[in-house]
């Protein structure tokens, strides 16, 4: 039985399946998903779990080269927003985009989407795969 690391069968497997600059988004509980897109649904109730007590746990075990959420973050919920940038160095890409590009085209294109159980409003984040520090370059890039 497995007892360590990501428990959820189906955030481990999806996990497993990502490859470099590969996208996944971890969303609140309002968010729009097409059904062509597979979601991972872990909300319990208002705001159990957050989006951010997911990414703190995705971000133990996964590397990230670039984020992105949308503009309706920023001017909305302007903390939740700060608290996505908490979660990342200088190194990581941000890019903001319009809320319609995210919910109608961004959600397409992911390889899987969380859905958590949170209602801060447009608490929506695209994380996009990186290669990670354990890779060994013979040169800098």
């Amino acid at each position: 039985m497995k007892e360590t690391g990501i428990l959820n069968r189906d955030i481990a497997a999806e996990l497993s399946k990502m490859g470099h600059t590969d996208k996944m988004m971890i969303v609140d509980a309002g968010l729009a998903v097409p059904n062509t897109t597979k979601v991972i649904d872990l909300s319990l109730q208002v705001n159990v779990p957050t989006v951010i007590d997911v990414l703190e746990e995705i971000l133990k075990h996964f590397s990230v080269e670039k984020i992105i959420y949308s503009k309706a973050t920023s001017d909305v919920s302007p903390s939740r927003e700060r608290e996505f940038l908490d979660h990342f160095d200088e190194n990581v890409e941000v890019k903001v985009v319009e809320h319609p590009v995210l919910r109608d085209e961004i959600t397409r294109d992911v390889k899987f989407v969380i859905r958590t159980g949170d209602f801060t409003a447009n608490s929506n984040i695209v994380l996009v795969s990186a290669g990670g520090p354990r890779w060994y370059c013979e040169k800098g890039a």
